[in-house]
């Protein structure tokens, strides 16, 4: 048996899921609106066709709304689904009308308390998120939450039961071939979730040599010891950020939500041309964007910030 914090864990994007991303999975998702999203995994379960999936997080975006579209969620359990002034998730949307996924709303504490219980090995945690509102009542009625009093006194409290996913997705800066992951900026709930987690997948900007993250051993957000698998790709998060790598893509950010409002077959074509049909994140960077033009003014915009 391989030491988990010495086996080299590089593979591509494809090994990786179908490895470890299974039909009926409860899948993890990183990234946060339109920061960091996991764009290549979510393009290669895709490719795959992996169903039956549960997707959590704490705001599902972009990639949720690709994988509805693709037909292959039932359930979601989320602080919010939205891409915030770019507006709602529409397949998503649709799909909940018309009654193809179960959805469970949380806030988004409540959501990074459950990977919090699931990272340190709790069933439950305490937190006064959602107290006196009608989201509560339907996590009481599904045994996700239970409110009591706090036996010292304070009033009432609720417990949200941890929450352990199959497999977590994310997208990081860099990690070494062990899976020693370093993420530069806002970390969320992905630390927690990828602790919680039975699998973790991470695409990386850059996956650096063995040996090089020692010299600065505080930069390490979460151990090798959490991880199964490294892939690099460069833009894995395209067209969302990556801080001090590459700006969000907004006109092309636009231009998927008018396809996805409208859901129609020219939404059909743009998933099967951009997302099931190339034969990997490579090809499809290169469809969108064959020249690089656009990713070098990304990332000079990015510069620009920091």
């Amino acid at each position: 048996m391989h030491n988990l914090l010495t086996a080299d864990k590089v593979m591509t994007a494809a090994a990786a899921v179908e490895r470890f991303v299974r039909p009926g999975s409860v899948v993890g998702m990183g990234g946060q609106n339109i920061n960091r999203c996991p764009m290549a995994l979510v393009h290669e379960v895709a490719r795959q066709g992996v169903g039956e999936l549960t997707v959590v997080g704490c705001n599902l975006s972009l990639p949720l709304d690709i994988l509805v579209a693709a037909g292959l969620v039932v359930r979601t359990e989320q602080g919010s689904g939205n891409l915030e002034r770019y507006g709602t998730l529409f397949s998503w949307r649709r799909a909940v009308e018309a009654g193809r996924i179960d959805v469970r709303d949380h806030s988004h504490l409540t959501m990074a308390s459950r990977f919090a219980a699931g990272a340190i090995g709790v069933p439950f945690l305490p937190t006064r998120s959602l107290l006196g509102s009608d989201v509560l009542a339907a996590l009481v009625a599904e045994g996700i939450a239970h409110v009591l009093d706090d036996p010292w006194g304070s009033g009432p409290v609720v417990l949200v039961r941890a929450l352990r996913p199959d497999v977590a997705l994310i997208h990081a800066h860099r990690a070494d071939p062990f899976g020693n992951v370093v993420i530069e900026g806002v970390t969320s709930h992905e630390v927690d979730m990828v602790r919680a987690s039975s699998a973790t997948i991470v695409t990386v900007e850059e996956v650096v040599p063995e040996g090089a993250l020692n010299a600065r051993p505080e930069e390490v957000t979460i151990s090798g010891a959490y991880v199964s698998a490294v892939v690099a790709q460069p833009f894995g998060a395209f067209p969302t950020s990556v801080y001090r790598g590459y700006d969000f893509a907004e006109d092309e950010i636009k231009a998927y939500q008018a396809l996805a409002r409208r859901g129609d077959d020219t939404y059909a074509s743009w998933l099967a041309e951009n997302v099931l049909e190339p034969a990997d994140f490579d090809a499809y960077l290169r469809r969108t964007d064959p020249a690089g033009t656009r990713r070098a003014e990304l990332t000079e915009a990015m510069r620009s910030y920091v």
